[in-house]
């Protein structure tokens, strides 16, 4: 039926983006990531650091930063400290390096309840989607289009795939879940 499919592409968006909205929070470890959203100063313009540069993790605790231009680095070096990112990063004329301090508990505690409110918010749009698809369904069957039987098994699988997507959800969430609270 075309109300499952329907459904189905938008539990997958909405665990999809649950997925992306996880990668966005901070873990102990480094991970170029978290410099995506810096703007650097250059060529008389705001330009994303990873257009002027190349963002490498040597080690778990450290970010490398090799600019394509040299005349860059200390633009990026003030881009990074100005990004509110809490780094401090050091340069050494030809590389910038940005130590990645270690999370509190007490932050750590922060980020998971962070995550909780992101996975309920997936677990809404996922459940959001499964309702518009039971209401289309009630519509035809209202319409004398389908049978209250077929009604029915649409129904039970749409519930499945809730049941699926909200599944995928929760175990993104442990997995990232356990991610920030490893020290």
């Amino acid at each position: 039926m075309e109300q499952m499919t329907q459904a189905e592409t938008k539990m997958g968006e909405a665990v999809a983006a649950a997925e992306r909205e996880f990668g966005k929070v901070r873990t102990g470890k480094a991970v170029p990531s978290i410099l995506d959203s810096v703007l650097v100063d250059a060529y008389g313009g705001r330009m994303p650091l990873n257009q002027v540069s190349t963002v490498t993790a040597p080690d778990a605790a450290l970010l490398a930063i090799q600019p394509f231009d040299a005349t860059l680095i200390e633009a990026i070096e003030k881009a990074v400290m100005a990004a509110g990112l809490g780094l401090n990063p050091s340069n050494d004329g030809t590389l910038v390096r940005v130590p990645i301090p270690p999370l509190s508990e007490e932050r750590r505690r922060e980020y998971v309840r962070l995550l909780h409110r992101m996975a309920e918010e997936a677990r809404v749009s996922v459940r959001r989607a499964r309702q518009a698809a039971n209401d289309q369904i009630r519509g035809t069957l209202r319409g004398h289009e389908v049978g209250e039987d077929e009604a029915r098994r649409a129904m039970g699988e749409i519930q499945k795939l809730t049941d699926e997507h909200v599944r995928r959800i929760d175990e993104l969430l442990a997995a990232k879940e356990k991610e920030v609270m490893a020290i």
